[in-house]
């Protein structure tokens, strides 16, 4: 092969070298020199002049960040361990690239210190029933925080506290005696409610004596429905009323 075939090849194996194929998802932050040439290439077929250019490709898709658990310590000092998952994607390639070393490990680090900083400012009541609040809080902070890396955190969600043996007996027993508190006053206010209703029937029948009377008679029919060997003789009630007269 002659020097010129030579040369001819090594400049097509370079032209192919420089040559970057990225997907959809994809684009690349090219670097000139050390400086950032342009807006981010791609998707596509692109070209990259090397060794000059320098091509960073960054994922555009959505990325599930797991936060591994953490022990934490509630205003009412309760140590409980929780965990959460993260949700976001990159915006803006080029300042995911230059305003941060490793966006996803800085993203951890940051939901990390947010969850921390978030639950130790809860009781231990609100941790249990106000998650969506939680998620809420710990999804702007975060969105704020990772914005000037260009990252968009879409949704965070705290997946699992875990309380410990003691504390779990003791919500147990703490359930369990509101449970009897609310049976408790429920009976009360029915014992109550059937007070008000004697009371109104004593007065009508205060003044209908005759009501009185077929009370008296359908108490006595109940009584002979229950045991049939016993014979009842309705006595009329105004003979007690003479006796409690005299």
């Amino acid at each position: 092969m002659s020097g010129f075939g030579i040369v001819v090849l090594v400049i097509i194996v370079y032209f192919i070298n420089c040559i970057r194929i990225l997907n959809e998802y994809e684009r690349a932050v090219i670097f000139r020199l050390g400086r950032v040439l342009g807006a981010p290439k791609g998707p596509g077929l692109i070209f990259v002049l090397f060794p000059i250019d320098k091509a960073v490709k960054v994922s555009l898709r959505l990325v599930t960040l797991d936060v591994p658990p953490q022990d934490i310590i509630t205003r009412d000092n309760v140590s409980v361990k929780v965990n959460a998952v993260v949700y976001f994607r990159v915006m803006d390639p080029t300042k995911a690239v230059i305003a941060v070393e490793n966006y996803q490990f800085a993203t951890s680090q940051m939901a990390q210190t947010t969850l921390r900083s978030i639950i130790g400012q809860m009781e231990l009541d609100d941790l249990l029933t106000q998650r969506e609040k939680i998620n809420s809080s710990l999804q702007l902070i975060l969105d704020k925080q990772t914005d000037p890396w260009g990252i968009k955190v879409s949704n965070v969600e705290v997946k699992h506290v875990d309380l410990s043996d003691e504390l779990r007996r003791a919500m147990a027993r703490q359930a369990e005696a509101e449970r009897e508190r609310r049976a408790k006053i429920i009976a009360a206010e029915g014992e109550f409610q059937a007070a008000e209703k004697i009371c109104e029937a004593a007065k009508e029948m205060e003044k209908n004596p005759m009501a009185l009377q077929l009370r008296y008679l359908q108490t006595l029919v109940e009584i002979g429905s229950e045991n049939n060997t016993t014979t009842l003789f309705p006595i009329p009630i105004d003979i007690f009323k003479a006796f409690g007269n005299k």
